[in-house]
């Protein structure tokens, strides 16, 4: 399945230029490396911080709700706060509900960044989201490696219904007011898989973020 010209022209709207700036600074796209600040981290034990809890630990201490992604390349679980980011949730959890990210697709993955979908369905059309949300950024939960959060435009206020997964700690994004509310708990792997797949240059903004084969969300649903 190649990704229509739709897909790519709508691919790097949702996230702010800013946004992409955040991506490429300090890291070379194609090779994917770590930025210099998250290695100082790293060598600081930091990088520990951005580790989801044990998978044996998860149904213990979950207390939040928690949505199940099953995907092309295998199922994972994110546990939402809706303690720390109601309106956000509320909101997700009706798009969830509503099974709106049925059969969408991650549209946009940047393997060392993050992994973004959400609004755009397998025939590479994009889909009709609600009205958009107000930003809770700033709400304690950061934008850390496997944290979820939401894609907005440059108005602080525009989250619709596309979300990103981080796929390495990614601070300057909390700076820049990207909200996050919740954390990959169990099934990271699949995240790594989803982060590695091939992608193509997108023809509009030169950005190597476009999968040739995008990976599919079959479903999204609440855990029982």
């Amino acid at each position: 399945m190649r990704v229509t010209l739709a897909v790519l022209l709508f691919a790097g709207l949702l996230l702010a230029p800013a946004f992409r700036a955040a991506a490429e600074e300090g890291e070379e796209a194609k090779t994917a490396e770590t930025p210099k600040e998250e290695k100082t981290e790293k060598a600081e034990g930091a990088e520990k911080t951005g580790e989801a809890p044990k998978e044996g630990e998860a149904k213990e201490e979950a207390k939040h709700p928690v949505v199940v992604f099953e995907t092309s390349e295998g199922s994972f679980e994110v546990e939402l706060y809706e303690d720390k980011a109601p309106v956000t949730v509320k909101n997700f959890l009706g798009y969830v509900d509503d099974k709106f990210y049925d059969g969408t697709i991650f549209h946009r993955i940047i393997n060392g960044f993050m992994i973004q979908g959400g609004g755009m369905g397998t025939d590479g059309k994009e889909k009709k989201p609600k009205a958009p949300i107000k930003n809770e950024s700033g709400n304690g939960v950061r934008n850390e490696i496997y944290a979820i959060a939401m894609a907005r435009t440059n108005d602080l206020d525009s989250a619709t219904s596309q979300f990103y997964i981080n796929v390495r700690n990614n601070r300057s994004l909390d700076q820049m007011q990207y909200c996050a509310f919740g954390k990959v708990i169990k099934g990271t792997e699949v995240v790594d898989k989803i982060k590695a797949v091939k992608v193509q240059p997108n023809p509009m903004t030169g950005e190597p973020s476009t999968p040739v084969e995008p990976p599919v969300l079959k479903s999204v649903k609440r855990k029982e």
